[in-house]
């Protein structure tokens, strides 16, 4: 602490206190959606059953707000084993939010010169947690369809050794997933622990969770929100117990609240409400990408997840239509050079898409 000759301290500013890296990114947009038909963040847009909804609030009117949650996550960890197959070897940490659960993979891994590879475009959040931890971070293009650069993505790990790996499989915001003998050589060839975010599982046709505890250096991460539980903010990942014990210890004691964890176990118990949800997304996917192809869009893109990514010759003018219709969507143009033209539509509920298409109507007449 330094003072000045008459013993005052001498104040720093903000800007002389808080990290460059930080300072030069902005905060992780998000649009208020009120008024508007909300297809811009892949949410399920069907709320809870009524007579779900009923014994549900019985159910938290129980909880004891007034004590500490259960460290351990309330038996949650064991139910989501069972529900969705995770290999009885794999251990099971528990996020708020996968966004958490990517935090505490940078810090657990952060060592000086530690490096970070994903691939681009995909989720923010893996290179903001690498500048967040001090790490550094690789990106590695995808191809222009979309496609994962198998030959580069190897080059890339050999040559720089990565910590980690992300790969989001299906991606996120593009919408393929990428062949699965094409992760599993990024798993053989990585020195570091590969993570395969599985978000969005509950549409596509393929998972690595099979192979949780078989590779030593494999983390299979997913959540709730896709499903429909965006709200209470669970993520929960899977890997050898070697891992998650030492992904336990940067993990704060009482992260998972106590109506997160009393809701995700009623949740588990009715998983099959959700999965004939996730069903009828997926049939509503098809739908949507077929009528797609019906107007003068430059590429629609295959996805395995609950959206579709489109380019067209003006996304800025296009989205800003959907707006006016009041209808919200992710505006992807500008992001990455990669995404130049594109718009990403939230698979919303059979009105909503045909509000959808409805607007591309009156934009394309």
């Amino acid at each position: 602490m330094r003072c000045q000759p008459n013993g005052e301290v001498m104040k720093k500013s903000v800007q002389q206190l808080v990290r460059d890296e930080v300072q030069s990114i902005s905060a992780y947009p998000v649009a208020d959606a009120t008024g508007y038909i909300k297809l811009d963040a892949m949410e399920n847009p069907w709320p809870l059953p009524e007579e779900l909804r009923h014994r549900l609030a019985g159910l938290l009117a129980d909880v004891a707000i007034n004590r500490y949650p259960d460290p351990a996550g309330g038996g949650i960890q064991q139910q989501l084993k069972q529900v969705f197959a995770i290999p009885e070897q794999a251990e099971v940490i528990l996020g708020n939010g996968s966004d958490e659960l990517i935090t505490l993979i940078t810090q657990a891994l952060a060592r000086p010169g530690a490096k970070l590879l994903a691939l681009e475009p995909s989720f923010v959040m893996y290179r903001l947690n690498a500048s967040f931890s001090g790490m550094q971070y690789i990106g590695v293009p995808l191809q222009a369809d979309f496609s994962l650069n198998l030959t580069a993505t190897l080059a890339a790990i050999a040559e720089h050794q990565p910590a980690v790996v992300f790969v989001s499989y299906p991606n996120n915001p593009t919408g393929p997933r990428f062949a699965r003998a094409e992760v599993a050589a990024i798993c053989e060839a990585a020195p570091g622990l590969v993570v395969v975010d599985e978000a969005y599982q509950a549409f596509a046709s393929d998972s690595f969770m099979n192979m949780v505890g078989k590779l030593d250096n494999l983390l299979v991460m997913r959540t709730l929100s896709k499903l429909g539980l965006a709200g209470i903010r669970l993520g929960y990942a899977a890997a050898s117990s070697q891992w998650i014990n030492e992904l336990n210890k940067v993990r704060p004691p009482y992260n998972i609240n106590v109506l997160t964890q009393a809701v995700a176990s009623f949740a588990l118990q009715n998983i099959a409400v959700f999965e004939q949800q996730a069903a009828e997304l997926c049939r509503e996917r098809s739908r949507l990408f077929a009528a797609l192809a019906n107007y003068p869009i430059v590429q629609v893109f295959p996805s395995e997840a609950n959206f579709i990514t489109i380019r067209v010759n003006d996304a800025v003018a296009l989205y800003q239509h959907f707006k006016n219709q009041q209808i919200l969507v992710k505006k992807l143009d500008g992001s990455h050079p990669l995404l130049a033209g594109c718009l990403r539509l939230t698979v919303g509920a059979p009105h909503e898409n045909d509000a959808v298409l409805a607007a591309l109507n009156t934009y394309f007449a």
